[in-house]
């Protein structure tokens, strides 16, 4: 359920109406746009058709929202969420490239990749410690020593650190060392792990699962928002299909679909999306085209010698290029990178 509010709503007003909601047992969320403000509003819908809400002083209207997702459809907030770090946004006018190695390895390849990545100009650095993987005896990630080298590299280069949360138990961990905590592709249905992120307040980045469909990927975006949690980042990294050339298949008419849907903002993740290098950079392009807020690469000083998906993976040289290169596709379309 939505409720607008009228123009010249007071505080007072929201909190009269809000305190009605709780004492119900709902939970209402305030969005305020740049004409309207609005409360979103979610739980039993029984609850609600009890409340004669139009009667509320500074009440507009009542509209119900027919989306199984309500927090994060456009429906309950018509502008773009923008999520600022300190003066880098992501989902604003600017594409920001989240970029890195798959896995942190050791201090001296993480530290030249960090130093590859600030110096194309970009802020993000992405790094997992703790890495699932399909065999048991692949590499695992280097856990809490990983976090480390990567706060290190933070304080060193000056970038935002971005990782993954596979279990519950290790929130208080990764939050001590992330600004934004990303939940992998097989994890985007563990609804358990996205509650706990919901209950956060810092940035979680929701890749796209392996087989699941636009829908699903909102619904799961609702978990945390549904706790509170709205500074959310989708992804789309490539869903598996019956094609074999590529590791999966990088659907990028999800990004225009999520755009119109969803005031989140939507990167894409070329790397994964095809499991090639060297086709990152044409799809990288692409997802800028066709209005992709950021991208997520992965980056290895030396990627013949990576211990996960080195094949993927661009070497510090060309990633720089590939930069250059997006500036003009971001321009041609009205955005800066």
């Amino acid at each position: 359920m939505i409720i607008v509010l009228k123009p010249k709503v007071t505080k007072k007003e929201i909190e009269k109406l809000s305190k009605a909601l709780k004492e119900k047992g709902l939970s209402p969320f305030l969005s305020r746009g740049k004409e309207r403000t609005i409360i979103g509003v979610i739980g039993d819908e029984r609850k609600l058709q009890e409340m004669p809400l139009e009667i509320f002083p500074g009440v507009e209207k009542v509209m119900p929202i027919l989306k199984p997702y309500k927090l994060v459809s456009r429906d309950f907030q018509k502008e773009n969420t923008v999520i600022d770090f300190g003066g880098r946004k992501i989902g604003g006018k600017r594409v920001e490239i989240i970029a890195g190695p798959c896995s942190v390895e050791d201090r001296e390849s993480l530290f030249k990749t960090a130093e590859a990545v600030k110096a194309a100009g970009c802020f993000f650095l992405r790094g997992g410690a703790f890495k699932p993987r399909t065999s048991p005896y692949a590499f695992q990630g280097l856990g809490e020593e990983g976090l480390k080298l990567l706060a290190d590299a933070k304080k060193e280069f000056k970038m935002a650190v971005v990782t993954e949360l596979m279990d519950p138990r290790d929130i208080e961990v990764i939050c001590r060392y992330a600004d934004v905590i990303q939940i992998g592709a097989r994890n985007m249905q563990n609804f358990r792990l996205l509650k706990e992120v919901g209950m956060l307040r810092k940035p979680v980045l929701l890749k796209r699962g392996l087989a699941n469909t636009i829908k699903e990927l909102l619904m799961s975006a609702e978990y945390i928002a549904s706790e509170g949690n709205l500074e959310i980042i989708l992804c789309e990294r490539g869903i598996r299909t019956y094609e074999t050339e590529t590791r999966n298949t990088l659907d990028l008419s999800a990004v225009p679909v999520l755009k119109k849907l969803t005031h989140l903002p939507v990167i894409v993740d070329p790397s994964h999306g095809t499991g090639r290098w060297d086709m990152v950079d044409p799809l990288a392009k692409a997802a800028v085209a066709v209005g992709a807020d950021g991208l997520l690469i992965e980056v290895h000083s030396n990627p013949e010698k990576a211990l996960c998906d080195g094949d993927q993976s661009l070497k510090p040289k060309k990633f720089a290029q590939l930069v250059k290169e997006l500036r003009k596709v971001a321009k041609a379309i009205g955005r800066d990178l």
